[in-house]
């Protein structure tokens, strides 16, 4: 099974992937992996984001299904995808290769994100990137992603609460 988190820059998606890989058990598998190792192969191609890159959906498909039938269990991906052609051949992708998918998105309100995005440590350098893509997700939450995913509003939960109703939903 893919438990797969999207939602905002900086909404909590890989801290609370951390916490599941130990509550659920998963393995957490960053697909930001796949577009670095692209970056150096065809980087020199146009882009703004590598999940333009047919490429990076096809190889993260392909990593998640070969993983799985490798080691079994599940694998937590915390990665934002805003477009909704993107997710939707993901989504396709996880479908014939049969594996199942539980999809949430981590929501925060506006000031609450800006602050943990303001405060983050662990990706400094990533500051203006996310706050330039909040008005991107707010489109794609309001177009398609409530439909989608679970959402779930992360402003006033911890992300240990936040895994633990991602947890509960899976056992559901």
């Amino acid at each position: 099974m893919i438990v797969w988190l999207n939602g905002n820059f900086g909404a909590g998606k890989t801290t609370t992937a951390r916490i599941l890989k130990d509550t659920l058990p998963a393995r957490v598998f960053d697909a930001e992996h796949i577009g670095y190792l692209l970056r150096g192969i065809i980087g020199d191609l146009p882009h703004h984001d590598f999940k333009e890159w047919d490429p990076w959906r096809g190889l993260t498909i392909e990593t998640a299904r070969q993983v799985l039938d490798y080691v079994g269990g599940t694998l937590v991906i915390p990665q934002s995808v805003l477009q909704h052609d993107y997710w939707t051949e993901l989504t396709d992708g996880f479908t014939a290769a049969r594996i199942p998918l539980r999809a949430f998105t981590l929501h925060t309100d506006p000031d609450t994100f800006r602050h943990r995005v303001e405060n983050d440590t662990d990706e400094p350098t990533a500051k203006q990137w996310r706050l330039d893509h909040r008005p991107a997700y707010e489109t794609a939450l309001d177009t398609w992603m409530r439909d989608a995913t679970h959402v779930i509003d992360t402003t006033h939960r911890t992300p240990e609460q936040v895994a633990a109703h991602i947890k509960a939903a899976l056992n559901a």
